[in-house]
């Protein structure tokens, strides 16, 4: 249930090829920073029980990526450096609902917007490498994703209506195409 209304360019994939040590070291730092994400959500919302078990485990295995993405970095002789802003992300946090209500259910299909905007750039990456194992990496990475994607919409769905959930999931999926669409392509996840 991707349901981008955007698909990545051959542009993203030719900077991503042609810089792949500084994609690792990106891609490295999203994981930890969706694995800290996940638990954000849990101490941010201890009152929701539906959403604690999930993502607790959604930030063990984003731990786990990064564990992954760290011994291919290390495998290649780099070294992590300080995390950068990220643009995509920072954009569409600007559209989070100041309401605590209404601010739950859009950081939780942000989260999954996110997760869709991953497993689609991850596919399209691994469609795109040559080295069996990196390929199957992403294959597998894009396959957590989409699984992701589709948890934070259920968890959304357990709190509030379909309906709704399902028109302010057509609001993130815009935003997400604006967004990505006003980053140049660099060797970056995002």
């Amino acid at each position: 249930m991707l349901g981008l209304l955007s698909n990545t360019s051959q542009a993203w994939v030719d900077a991503v090829l042609g810089d792949f040590d500084a994609f690792l070291t990106d891609h490295a730092a999203n994981e930890r920073k969706a694995s800290a994400m996940a638990l954000q959500f849990v101490v941010r919302y201890p009152d929701r029980h539906h959403i604690l078990e999930p993502l607790i485990g959604v930030a063990r295995e984003e731990l786990a990526h990064f564990h992954q993405v760290f011994k291919l970095m290390q495998a290649r002789g780099l070294q992590f450096r300080r995390d950068e802003k990220d643009p995509y992300v920072n954009g569409l946090m600007r559209h989070i609902n100041g309401d605590r209500e209404r601010g739950f259910m859009d950081r939780l299909i942000m989260a999954g917007v996110i997760e869709a905007r991953g497993c689609e750039r991850f596919a399209t990456l691994a469609s795109a490498l040559t080295e069996p194992s990196l390929r199957a990496f992403y294959e597998e990475i894009s396959e957590s994703e989409s699984r992701h994607a589709n948890l934070f919409n259920d968890l959304a769905k357990a709190y509030f209506p379909d309906d709704v959930v399902d028109q302010r999931h057509g609001f993130w999926l815009e935003r997400d195409a604006e967004v990505i669409a006003s980053i140049p392509p660099r060797s970056a996840l995002h």
